[in-house]
């Protein structure tokens, strides 16, 4: 089992930055891959980015490429979004996500099995 727990968000201006944390536990941490998903009111969950356990490779969606960044710190069991330049349309509850070793379908949300509890973003005009 992967306790999943985020923080870090909040209200911003539009262009302003905001860093989202994921602390997870247990021992493993290192083998798991780990995504954000963003979940605006009256809209889907949608993929932002993933991060492999312990390779570095990363994943994005098309529209948070070159604003956000996401990494990790295996050793203190935290993974961590970077987001600059944020949008009013960037507005939503952030999850983190866990699931066992890499998948090409990273960009899936069923292919997570631990989801944290959400915290929200919101970006003003």
């Amino acid at each position: 089992q992967v306790q999943l727990v985020e923080s870090g968000g909040g209200s911003v201006q539009a262009g302003g930055s905001l860093r989202l944390s994921c602390a997870a536990s247990g021992r493993t941490f290192s083998t798991y891959a780990m995504g954000w998903f963003r979940q605006a009111p009256g809209k889907e969950r949608e993929f932002v980015a993933a991060i492999a356990p312990n390779t570095g490779i990363t994943n994005y969606a098309d529209s948070v490429k070159g604003r956000f960044t996401i990494s990790r710190d295996n050793a203190k069991n935290t993974m961590y979004l970077q987001m600059n330049s944020l949008k009013p349309e960037d507005t939503a509850v952030y999850y983190c996500a866990a699931r066992r070793w890499w998948t090409v379908e990273v960009q899936k949300s069923s292919e997570y099995n631990y989801w944290g509890q959400g915290t929200q973003v919101t970006v003003s005009s």
